[in-house]
């Protein structure tokens, strides 16, 4: 019953990203938002989260990771409800960046209550699997439900749907979770948080402006002080005797291979999902419910792969399981390839649901070897990390890869939109295939065909650039997990030099005694 209420922080951010892809185009056209304010708007989520997720995950060590996980819970369904009221972009860019730093409290508790109530290998896999398995769920339910009320109600309602979830935590959990809490941990250092912040914020501005605007003073500029600021981070978690993030965590291979791993996935496979979700409306002129059902098969793929994942890890090594998914994440993305312009959603779906096969093994099978080759004590900093991977992530990929799609999109259609078409109507088309549409919208039937049909054509160029990438650079990702991981048994059996995922680790410090009450 615990595991099923741990489930609902899951549930409710799978819900809340899948809603906002959907909601895109209708939030867009109501508040009038630029393409970089709608870019601002789906990744400042990623960011923040990115950002506050170490502090939180330390923070959860101190005052109690359960305690953490409401407090987020209660933040996250108010913020949810400022969203869904926002009346400008920059209010729903703020709400958004609020939701952020309050996601930022429910991944790294989740499963480091996870780690603590399932000690065993495979139960833990298993139960990882169902967090996993709820994420997908709240895939399924979020285009369904939001698609119903984008059809029947404004834009802002969808971001309602995950506070109904949030309730349920806030009542359930007090009774179902028992806390967790390191009573001699020392005190947060204020100083690591503002410089993890100061790091991560103007590094993922200045990788955001770069892939858009090309090289450019101020975008290499913010790049720079963020990797300077990062190094004085980390030059300071060496010399704290409590540091925020305990460096000697990145000592173990496996350690830092899964979390790379999760972290490419992420950024690729959650970009090429947002181009889909565009394609779906945009291309072939689907509404949001007919873009959901559209994501349905790959999300019902997901969800029996992270649930047959575990299972199936008793039998066959992680390196066979994790490595052989990521081959067949790679085929799928070739399929997305073959995709046309001319609106036909069958070869996105397929390939999509393909992809969603494979990658059920890397994040169920690789967040357990993260949170399972620490120390109970360390539990939350290990999952505060794998958290990072995911959102940062998907972050970073929205910014980079789907910017590059972005660029191919302009290239192309700079010198497609025939003379003749207003000057505005050009102008959109040029920003966005989201423009594109708007403007056609109040075109006559002959001049908007002549800027439907290269925009779509030019997106979908875009769509194969970001897949074809996509497909190369998970292909690498898959070797290296075929290498690293090529010594480790399947769950449950012991592997030469100790557990799995601490064969080649500098023993963290254990002196801490963590407790537990209910």
């Amino acid at each position: 019953m615990g595991l099923a209420v741990l489930a609902l922080p899951a549930l409710l951010v799978s819900i809340d990203i899948f809603v906002v892809l959907l909601a895109l185009p209708h939030l867009s056209s109501s508040l009038h938002t630029s393409s970089v304010e709608q870019l601002w708007i789906v990744d400042i989520y990623g960011f923040m989260v990115a950002g506050f997720l170490v502090t939180m995950g330390n923070l959860g060590d101190r005052i109690g990771r359960r305690k953490l996980l409401l407090i987020g819970a209660a933040a996250f369904g108010t913020a949810s409800v400022i969203a869904a009221y926002s009346n400008s972009p920059i209010t729903l860019i703020l709400a958004r960046a609020v939701l952020g730093i309050a996601g930022a409290t429910l991944g790294p508790s989740t499963l480091s209550l996870v780690s603590n109530m399932f000690r065993d290998e495979k139960q833990r896999a298993s139960a990882i699997g169902v967090i996993a398995g709820a994420f997908s769920v709240g895939a399924i339910i979020g285009p369904l439900v939001g698609g119903v009320l984008l059809d029947h109600f404004w834009w802002g309602s969808v971001f309602l749907v995950g506070v109904p979830p949030m309730v349920l935590l806030l009542v359930a959990g007090p009774k179902l979770i028992p806390e967790y809490r390191n009573p001699q941990a020392g005190r947060l250092d204020l100083a690591s948080v503002a410089l993890s912040l100061v790091a991560v914020l103007p590094m993922i501005y200045g990788i955001k402006e770069l892939a858009r605007e090309g090289w450019a003073v101020a975008p290499v500029v913010s790049f720079v002080i963020g990797a300077v600021f990062a190094v004085v981070f980390v030059r300071r978690q060496r010399a704290l005797s409590d540091p925020l993030l305990d460096l000697r965590l990145f000592n173990n291979r496996i350690f830092n291979t899964e979390l790379l791993s999760m972290l490419l996935y992420n950024a690729l496979t959650g970009t090429t999902m947002l181009f889909i979700a565009q394609y779906f409306q945009q291309v072939a002129g689907m509404t949001p419910l007919q873009a959901g059902l559209g994501l349905l098969p790959g999300l019902v793929v997901s969800i029996i792969s992270m649930t047959v994942g575990p299972q199936l890890a008793g039998r066959f090594r992680p390196s066979h399981l994790v490595a052989g998914g990521l081959v067949i994440v790679v085929a799928g993305l070739l399929v997305l390839t073959q995709s046309g312009s001319n609106g036909d959603p069958m070869g996105l779906i397929v390939g999509y649901a393909i992809c969603c096969l494979g990658g059920g093994p890397l994040l169920t099978l690789g967040i357990g070897l993260v949170v399972g080759s620490v120390p109970p004590e360390k539990a939350g900093s290990a999952s505060s990390m794998s958290q990072i991977a995911i959102e940062f992530g998907y972050a970073v990929g929205v910014a980079t890869i789907g910017t590059i799609g972005t660029l191919v999109y302009r290239s192309q259609i700079a010198g497609a939109i025939p003379a003749g078409v207003p000057a505005g109507a050009a102008d959109a088309a040029r920003d966005s295939v989201a423009g594109a549409t708007s403007a056609a919208a109040t075109l006559p039937e002959q001049v908007a065909s002549a800027i439907l049909v290269p925009a779509r054509e030019a997106f979908t160029s875009g769509l194969h650039v970001v897949a074809a990438l996509s497909a190369l650079i998970i292909l690498g990702v898959a070797i290296l997990n075929a290498v690293v991981l090529k010594d480790l048994p399947p769950f449950g059996q012991a592997a030469q030099g100790g557990p799995a995922g601490q064969a080649d680790a500098e023993p963290a410090p254990s002196e801490e005694r963590a407790t537990q009450e209910v």
